[in-house]
């Protein structure tokens, strides 16, 4: 099958990579214009970029597909299907109409629930029990159209965003070759119910940054939420502290105690009061430093029983970006 292919993060390259496989014709990969990246901000391609040019696939990027130009371009390319995975930027009409057999969108989730920029973290901020991946035949809307399939992945305890994301990258690739292996669309999708549609938003940094006053398990879930990209965060000495892992705990601790406080440090971590419950943080990471044990960090920085872990909006400078999994669209 003629392909055009458009996506940006790793999570689309391993689906451009599953289709070229398969023995599809990619026509054309669009991705999004290079970003700047890392502490010297070079301009760096996406995944999807490199894997293209090191497969000599023709790319383009442009920084619109409203553009006239750009219509034409992809209109000439006569693509019986396109394939759109966390692409990041919006479809327009004109562009949905030029396939033969349409736009596919590879989304993670089980549609209609978290639709939007965002569904990993905001499944693992909800407390979700399992996640998915749904192959959307997509139409004006924002992650509305009919749905081809949807299968679904347990999310496990300890999940992360970066561990759920792996194992839905694998699952979204698969299940595009499935849709495709038998000449494209050859049944009927169905309508997303209009009951349980929920929306996940996009990621600012702003929502990682942790607040002490809310209970433990929600601290906790937010953690894995936020890891590995951007990282959440609270106030430590008046400078961001980055908190990767932690679990929540089972210990007392008298009545009014302000969260955020330091309840204890032994050899594997240290303890937080929260709104209710502790939260026990086991990796740090400082503004500047690399990620370290916990208790390691509070010997360095002078901390002990009593100290206070400050609401994390308070601080908002930038500390070396983890790895970035990229975000599922």
């Amino acid at each position: 099958m003629r392909l055009v292919f458009a996506g940006t993060p790793p999570f689309a390259a391993a689906a451009l990579a599953a289709l070229a496989d398969a023995g599809h014709e990619i026509a054309c990969v669009l991705t999004q214009p290079d970003r700047p990246s890392g502490r010297g901000m070079k301009l760096t391609a996406s995944a999807v970029k490199a894997l293209a040019l090191q497969r000599g696939l023709p790319v383009a990027q442009p920084a619109t597909l409203r553009d006239a130009a750009v219509l034409a371009d992809l209109a000439r390319l006569a693509p019986d299907a396109m394939v759109v995975a966390a692409y990041g930027l919006l479809l327009p009409p004109a562009v949905l109409a030029i396939p033969r057999l349409g736009c596919l969108n590879i989304h993670a989730s089980l549609l209609p629930r978290w639709r939007g920029a965002a569904p990993v973290q905001r499944a693992l901020l909800a407390g979700d029990a399992e996640s998915g991946i749904s192959i959307m035949q997509m139409d004006a809307g924002l992650d509305t159209g009919p749905v081809w399939s949807r299968r679904a992945l347990p999310i496990g305890a300890r999940e992360t965003a970066g561990t759920l994301l792996e194992r839905l990258t694998a699952l979204g690739a698969a299940m595009i070759v499935e849709r495709l292996g038998a000449g494209g669309c050859s049944t009927v999708p169905e309508p997303q119910s209009g009951e349980g549609v929920t929306y996940a938003h996009k990621v600012e940094k702003r929502d990682a940054a942790i607040d002490f006053s809310q209970p433990a398990p929600s601290i906790d879930r937010l953690v894995r939420a936020f890891d590995p990209v951007p990282g959440a965060f609270c106030e430590s000495g008046g400078q961001l502290l980055k908190i990767w892992r932690a679990v929540p705990e089972d210990r007392t601790f008298p009545e009014g105690t302000r969260p955020g406080t330091l309840l204890a440090i032994d050899a594997e971590g240290f303890s937080v009061a929260c709104g209710s419950g502790c939260l026990r943080v086991l990796e740090v990471q400082r503004a500047g430093g690399r990620r370290q044990a916990a208790p390691a960090y509070a010997h360095a920085a002078g901390m002990a029983e009593g100290s206070l872990l400050g609401a994390g909006s308070a601080v908002l400078s930038p500390v070396p970006p983890a790895a970035a999994a990229g975000h599922p669209r």
